[in-house]
């Protein structure tokens, strides 16, 4: 189980997974001129300090974000991500962090819109005042699995859509299997992303079994442990399932990951970037 509140993992290893492909995932979407629409059904505070009193309880972004923030030598598919989070932190420490609304605020372009759905009453006001005035950004309070449906298609054409929910709840998984199988025939050409913890090895992979049993094509996984599987020891890993991924998302992410993998865990960790539902017969999966 994880705690609803981003406020205590923000910066983590798995936030530095995530945003690290959502940053390719919005940099594909951008080399055609024509606007998109960035969906976050879960999009929380929009950024973070670690200051407050949820950092300091559990120092996560310690063995995340903090060991790589000042590389010097960074992949080339790190760098607009790693720019997205210096710019945050205007002096030589690191205190604040962007959550994925405000990490993409940031990469956007003018005619790009970003609509924000958060229920949590505490995390919506923190998300509603940030981005107070702009016109290109629209919050609600909403269960942002039970509305995605209505968002689709939008009048864009064009869309990454990030799923990133608490797991909370024990019917959680069949929710948002559902909500996508939904959104993606109102919408099928759209970009998804679905993050999910690494928790138990066996949870883990008999919901990668659901996604594949759906029937929609082009899945791709990929996913960074940083520690071995084992029961009672939290979460060990994360991964992001994206649907119709962008074109070299599958080789970017296996250029990136040697590094990120060192940076973190000194090499101990695994990572996997794998084509669950193949984009065609010749991919296969690449684990180290």
């Amino acid at each position: 189980m994880l705690s609803y509140r981003h406020g205590f993992h923000a910066g983590n290893f798995a936030d530095v997974l995530k945003h690290s492909l959502i940053t390719l995932a919005i940099n594909a979407l951008k080399t055609k001129d024509k606007p998109f629409v960035y969906i976050d059904t879960h999009a929380g505070a929009g950024k973070y300090s670690f200051k407050s009193e949820f950092s300091q309880k559990t120092g996560e972004y310690q063995d995340g974000i903090a060991r790589i923030w000042d590389s010097q030598q960074l992949p080339e598919e790190l760098k607009d991500y790693l720019a997205a989070v210096r710019a945050e932190n205007t002096g030589r420490q690191l205190v604040r962090y962007p959550g994925s609304p405000q990490l993409v605020k940031r990469l956007v372009r003018p005619q790009d819109r970003l609509l924000l759905s958060e229920l949590h009453s505490s995390d919506f006001e923190a998300l509603k005042q940030l981005f107070a005035g702009d016109n290109q950004v629209s919050v609600v309070k909403e269960d942002g699995l039970q509305t995605l449906s209505k968002k689709l298609p939008p009048i864009q054409k064009r869309g990454l859509i990030l799923i990133d929910p608490s797991y909370e709840m024990r019917d959680e998984q069949k929710k948002i299997i559902a909500a996508l199988a939904t959104a993606y025939r109102h919408f099928a050409t759209g970009v998804y992303a679905v993050w999910y913890p690494v928790i138990e090895r066996a949870a883990t992979e008999n919901f990668m079994r659901q996604w594949v049993d759906t029937g929609i094509p082009r899945q791709l996984r990929i996913e960074h442990c940083v520690a071995e599987d084992g029961p009672g020891r939290g979460m060990t890993g994360s991964g992001v399932l994206f649907i119709n991924p962008p074109w070299q998302l599958d080789s970017q992410a296996q250029a990136f990951l040697p590094w990120l993998n060192q940076s973190l865990t000194g090499g101990k960790g695994r990572w996997t970037v794998e084509w669950q539902v193949p984009e065609s017969v010749a991919e296969t999966a690449v684990r180290n």
